[in-house]
């Protein structure tokens, strides 16, 4: 059996996980506003979600043999979550935002990897993508919650 594609998505995982961690750093040093004595410590919560994820998922296409990305440049080269130069000008909607943003592209790419995972027959790899994704809807339903939009899952 191939788990070619399913090494694939893990690797796409890795560099999206990496990149979004510290674009959420980036949102923990740079908010300043209402709410910043709550959503500082959160941001920590979300990063330490968002590093334990990481850890499994590099640790899991290990175990397939795969070899997972390592690098910053790595990380870059194969993201899709954008980034920006840190700066104090944003609001903390916006902020919240851009955190949302990246849980969204996040819970998609758990979608991705369930199809890839189940069309391969890795079902560990699968249930890996499965917790991932029901914790992101989670914390998308509570950043929605906090910015006072429905959560549009």
């Amino acid at each position: 059996m191939s788990n070619v594609k399913t090494k694939e998505v893990l690797n796409q995982t890795v560099a999206d996980l990496s990149q979004f961690s510290a674009v959420i750093h980036q949102a923990h040093w740079y908010m300043r506003g209402t709410s910043f004595l709550a959503l500082h410590p959160k941001m920590d919560e979300f990063m330490d979600e968002v590093n334990d994820y990481l850890d499994v998922v590099a640790e899991r296409l290990i175990t397939i043999g795969g070899s997972p990305f390592s690098t910053l440049k790595e990380f870059s080269e194969q993201t899709k979550i954008k980034d920006e130069i840190g700066s104090y000008d944003k609001t903390m909607t916006e902020r919240l935002s851009i955190v949302l943003e990246g849980f969204h592209y996040l819970r998609n790419l758990c979608t991705e990897g369930i199809e890839v995972t189940e069309a391969e027959g890795d079902h560990v790899s699968q249930d890996i993508f499965i917790d991932m994704k029901g914790n992101i809807e989670k914390t998308i339903w509570m950043l929605h919650a906090e910015l006072g939009t429905a959560p549009e899952l």
